[in-house]
């Protein structure tokens, strides 16, 4: 399969860095450049490329002014680039597929190409599918999810983590359920498992995690299992294979 490639940067010794890296591999057969965030937002309208790495720091119009003038939801696949590692929770919010810390070392770009060019081969709905990007952190412990975008129709509200009580499994989606509202989102319950902070939030159950500090109530119920009250009143119930976890909030409830 072939790609076609397009990178932003105000800087044109970057721009040669990007552009040496990505020549060198053979499925990448064009490569178009932007010195700023308006040309970067006329390329991608003219003429869409697969695969865009965006610098995040540009005078005028930063990156992530230019996803929000395309629109997260039509973006290609994005890897976002800076000097600065602040800004990597603003670039999962902006649905990136990664995220690059300069200077760039070549085998962290060529992860992050793989992982480009994976997503630009499951097509345009691919940000549909992920709701966790920058798991990965250049060696560092994870950075947790602090808020999660919910695509509804044409529009995406973010969700504020503190504001979610529990979290259900459905299917190919997961239900964040916050103070009487429920929001589906597209993505598997171990992912967004993997992206929240264990001591905040903790998994009862194969199909629903809590948020502690929302549990009023914890009953016995059959042996290893627990009948678990939320302060909304919703009535979660656990089971023996996480009953460590019940064990840990009785002992510790935050």
């Amino acid at each position: 399969m072939s790609f076609r490639a397009l990178i932003v940067d105000d800087e044109p010794l970057a721009l040669d860095g990007l552009r040496i890296l990505l020549t060198q591999d053979p499925e990448i057969t064009a490569i178009e450049e932007a010195c700023s965030g308006k040309q970067a937002v006329a390329a991608i309208q003219s003429r869409p490329p697969d695969l865009v790495f965006l610098d995040v720091q540009m005078p005028e119009m930063d990156g992530f002014d230019v996803v929000n003038a395309i629109g997260a939801e039509n973006m290609p696949a994005v890897v976002f680039a800076t000097a600065h590692d602040r800004h990597a929770v603003r670039a999962f919010e902006a649905n990136a597929v990664d995220y690059l810390l300069k200077p760039i070392q070549r085998e962290r770009f060529l992860a992050a190409l793989r992982r480009a060019k994976t997503h630009a081969k499951a097509g345009p709905n691919w940000a549909d599918r992920r709701i966790v990007t920058l798991l990965e952190s250049f060696g560092k412990a994870p950075r947790r999810l602090r808020r999660v975008a919910v695509r509804s129709g044409g529009r995406t509200t973010f969700v504020s983590i503190d504001d979610i009580d529990w979290i259900g499994a459905a299917d190919n989606y997961v239900e964040l359920h916050c103070g009487g509202v429920c929001h589906l989102v597209r993505c598997s319950l171990s992912e967004i498992e993997s992206a929240l902070d264990p001591e905040e939030f903790l998994r009862i159950h194969r199909s629903t995690i809590v948020n502690a500090c929302r549990v009023k109530e914890v009953r016995a119920a059959a042996a290893g299992e627990y009948t678990i009250l939320m302060e909304g009143g919703e009535r979660l119930e656990s089971s023996r294979s996480h009953l460590e976890n019940v064990r840990a909030l009785i002992r510790n409830p935050f």
